[in-house]
């Protein structure tokens, strides 16, 4: 129990209820965890635990005494919510980069299929120059069409079939798409923590924790100063930014760009939700 010098009886109890909605929220966001996030827009659980928090940060009646536990485990849930939302920034970027090499790659297959239906007097060589880039499942059937003197034999109709269903895969890339909007709304779930709960925190004095001048109580009163400034220095909000600005500033607005030239819309504003303007003062 934090020793917060609150004696309500109400807010204890909200103190420990504050403390099991972060532990749940840090579950929810956890990418191995099997219940996840899925759609932020209709998971009202997710933002009423969200929305309990950042009341409770800002309509706490004594913020000088603010509870430490509160104060840490908040803190450290936009952390670790920072922490993930780059993390599936980096994951969209691979995904993108592997949508252009398959889109490629399908271009690069259709050119060789093309030259292989001609019967290109060069199609062999390309066939076996295209061995170090396609699998056999992919040569295997080129040169069955490239070898075929009956267009409409069963091995050839069946060989330009895959080849044609690959081709489309490659060039759909269907599966990327349903991995980019499953990252993207679990994106959007990150940074609603990393806006709503930061913005909120901002209106908490940082709590001067007893165990950091336990070891100084014999020490002039200056020394005492001195310690706690330096622990104000280097556990305040305000004095690491990068938690929740890399959030709004780093490769947010690259990444959205990037989401949005592969079909998949992303709603700016529900991405990014700011804090409500009259619990912001």
């Amino acid at each position: 129990m934090s020793k917060s010098g609150i004696v309500n009886v109400r807010m204890v109890i909200t103190e420990e209820k504050i403390l099991s909605n972060i532990d749940k929220i840090q579950k929810l966001i956890n990418p191995k965890s099997k219940k996840q996030i899925v759609q932020l827009e209709d998971d009202t659980y997710f933002k009423d635990l969200v929305e309990s928090i950042k009341t409770y940060l800002i309509e706490y009646p004594k913020k000088k005494n603010f509870p430490a536990s509160v104060y840490k485990s908040a803190y450290g849930l936009v952390e670790y919510a920072t922490n993930q939302f780059e993390e599936n920034t980096k994951k969209i970027e691979e995904l993108i980069r592997q949508r252009e090499q398959n889109i490629a790659t399908a271009g690069d297959l259709k050119e060789l299929l093309e030259a292989v239906e001609n019967k290109d007097k060069d199609w062999k060589e390309k066939i076996k120059k295209a061995e170090n880039n396609f699998s056999e499942d992919i040569i295997e059937p080129l040169t069955i069409i490239g070898k075929a003197k009956d267009e409409e034999s069963q091995d050839y109709s069946d060989a330009l079939k895959l080849l044609n269903a690959r081709i489309n895969n490659l060039e759909s890339n269907l599966h990327i798409e349903i991995d980019m909007e499953r990252i993207e709304d679990r994106s959007k779930a990150l940074s609603y923590i990393g806006i709503e709960i930061a913005d909120a925190l901002k209106t908490i004095p940082t709590p001067i924790e007893e165990k950091v001048i336990e070891n100084v109580v014999e020490e002039p009163e200056q020394i005492k100063e001195e310690v706690k400034q330096q622990y104000v220095e280097e556990t305040t909000f305000e004095a690491k930014p990068s938690l929740w600005q890399r959030i709004k500033n780093s490769k947010l607005v690259r990444t959205i760009r990037c989401l949005t030239k592969i079909r998949i819309v992303i709603d700016y504003s529900s991405a990014l939700p700011e804090g409500r303007g009259e619990n912001n003062n």
